[in-house]
């Protein structure tokens, strides 16, 4: 197929999938609760690495990760690669009603139901082999998928590298959500990457994406391919790879095809396991956009540092949380529902927007480098000193523009009283806004009864221009964005929760938008949670090793 054709295939992907008020997006008739997919996925005779849990021995603040303070820089070792997993894609706790019992997980994921697979790259890592391996979470173990063979020629040591890359398992998604499922799988990369780019950040590195990588050379890499270690097992997508760039790996180029050899070369063990027996439905939409969403090899982005514009200052907002940013990030929660009167204070509020905007040398921006093409609708309701009300953060220039052009032309676009100079916070409409945003958010009232909902609206032609691939990259943005929004609500005593069920074209016409130009990906809402103290909290993981 060509771009262009892809690109339609995408749009009609996009508009196929939409709520709407007289009818949701085609799903699965039933659930059986007691039959869903295997959370975990496994490659039975694989050799599996417990890693130790020595993540409470970090106590770097997290309010260090937006400031100039520095960071110790951590060494390449199997130690701080299970600091670093354990603070972004572990367990972070067991919950239990009766006998009821599931797992929760510091990354987000749509419905808990985690299709996000982690895979680890490492080479010249002390307390590791090299090679190829697969993160199981429910163990805190690494498998060994792939064993390098010993690299011929120079015997010169080689710098230690370290990479993590994501795969996602449509089905697990697709068993509750059906055709919408492909979009909720970009959301939890997003997720993903922004968790590790923060753990990463807390030992001291960066997490540098590989965009000029495409699926097919990450699949071989992965061995994604190899159709007979998979036999009826649920096959996997490739998604990403990310760099740990380290005073020990400073140079971010990947060699990707000296990786692939020495994949290709390796010795591959261990038999995916089946997650799921019975695939009750199939959602042959899901693998037509995935084909015309295939990312190829191709240039990275560049960010253009001229285009990040509105004010990149070099120190954030300042946060008031007190403690470890590893506790804080194992701590996330998502929200089940709100207490309709916690008021949010402004300093909160303000640090947490200004977190949104970014910032290429920062936690979790330097994981999404480009120029952001995703902005703000936000609906206030309540706030310290913020009147309720509709407004709008443009994160750049050309956003504010194509906003200002596509929104409703009555919108007011006031620079809000109490927002610092550099943040783009506009008031567009005053008004108490619970209800509509409650019944827009497929009439869960957690979107009325919080401090603050956001409606994240996508450049969406533009990006699609870019190539089709780029649809999935912008759901990426939207997870990052999410995921800031679940670290700040947090840090400052609140919680929050994704919302990946709206009616998309009503949140449209409220805005005044009439064509493809913007279009919603993802809502969030931020509030006092209510804790349901039936249900009992259990640790993740036996602390004893």
């Amino acid at each position: 197929m060509t771009d262009s054709s892809n690109r339609d295939l995408v749009v009609q992907y996009h508009d196929r999938t939409k709520h709407r008020l007289d009818g949701y997006a085609r799903g699965p008739d039933t659930l059986d609760w007691d039959a869903q997919p295997d959370p975990f996925r496994r490659f039975d005779g694989a050799e599996c690495i417990a890693l130790p849990l020595v993540a409470d021995q970090l106590s770097v603040p997290f309010s260090n990760l937006s400031s100039s303070d520095p960071i110790p820089v951590h060494s390449l070792a199997l130690t701080s690669v299970s600091i670093l997993l354990e603070n972004a894609l572990a367990l972070s706790a067991w919950k239990q009603y009766g006998a009821a019992r599931w797992s929760l997980r510091v990354n987000p994921s749509s419905g808990n139901l985690h299709p996000t697979e982690t895979y680890v790259i490492a080479e010249s890592v002390a307390g590791l082999a090299d090679g190829v391996y697969h993160y199981r979470a429910d163990e805190h173990a690494l498998e060994l998928r792939c064993a390098f063979l010993e690299e011929g020629g120079d015997s010169a040591p080689r710098d230690a590298a370290l990479h993590v890359a994501f795969s996602s398992v449509h089905w697990r998604e697709a068993w509750k959500y059906g055709e919408r499922a492909y979009r909720y799988c970009q959301h939890d990369v997003g997720h993903a990457m922004a968790a590790v780019s923060y753990s990463a950040a807390a030992l001291g590195w960066s997490a540098k994406p590989q965009l000029h990588m495409g699926d097919c050379s990450l699949g071989h890499l992965l061995g994604l391919e190899r159709d007979a270690d998979y036999g009826d097992a649920e096959h996997e997508h490739p998604d990403l790879l990310m760099s740990m760039v380290t005073d020990q790996c400073s140079n971010p180029c990947l060699d990707v095809e000296r990786l692939l050899l020495r994949s290709q070369r390796g010795t591959w063990f261990g038999q995916a396991n089946v997650l799921d027996q019975r695939h009750l439905y199939q959602w042959k939409l899901i693998d037509d956009v995935s084909s015309a969403c295939e990312k190829p090899d191709s240039e990275p982005m560049v960010m253009n540092e001229e285009s990040c514009d509105h004010t990149t200052p070099g120190v954030a907002v300042p946060t008031n949380h007190p403690g470890s940013a590893g506790k804080l990030f194992r701590r996330r929660r998502s929200a089940q529902a709100f207490d309709g009167k916690t008021e949010m204070p402004l300093s909160a509020f303000v640090r947490c927007l200004d977190q949104l905007q970014v910032r290429a040398s920062m936690a979790p921006w330097s994981a999404a480098p480009w120029l952001p093409q995703l902005h703000l609708i936000l609906f206030v309701h309540r706030v310290e000193g913020l009147a309720p009300g509709l407004y709008a953060m443009p994160r750049s220039r050309k956003g504010e523009g194509e906003m200002r052009q596509s929104l409703r032309p009555e919108f007011l676009w006031q620079q809000a009283e109490l927002a610092p100079p550099g943040l783009p916070l506009y008031c567009l409409f005053l008004a108490k806004a619970e209800r509509t945003i409650a019944k827009l958010s497929c009439q869960q009232s957690i979107a009325g009864d919080s401090c603050f909902s956001v409606a994240m609206l996508a450049e969406f032609d533009a990006a699609l221009m870019q190539g089709s691939w780029h649809y999935r990259r912008l759901f990426w943005e939207a997870g990052v964005v999410g995921q800031v929004l679940y670290v700040e609500a947090e840090a400052a005593g609140l919680r929050g929760t994704g919302i990946g069920c709206y009616f998309d074209d009503p949140v449209h016409e409220l805005l005044g938008v009439s064509d493809h130009t913007l279009q919603s990906l993802y809502h969030f809402t931020v509030g006092g949670p209510l804790v349901d103290h039936r249900i009992t909290t259990l640790p993740p993981y036996p602390r004893n090793r």
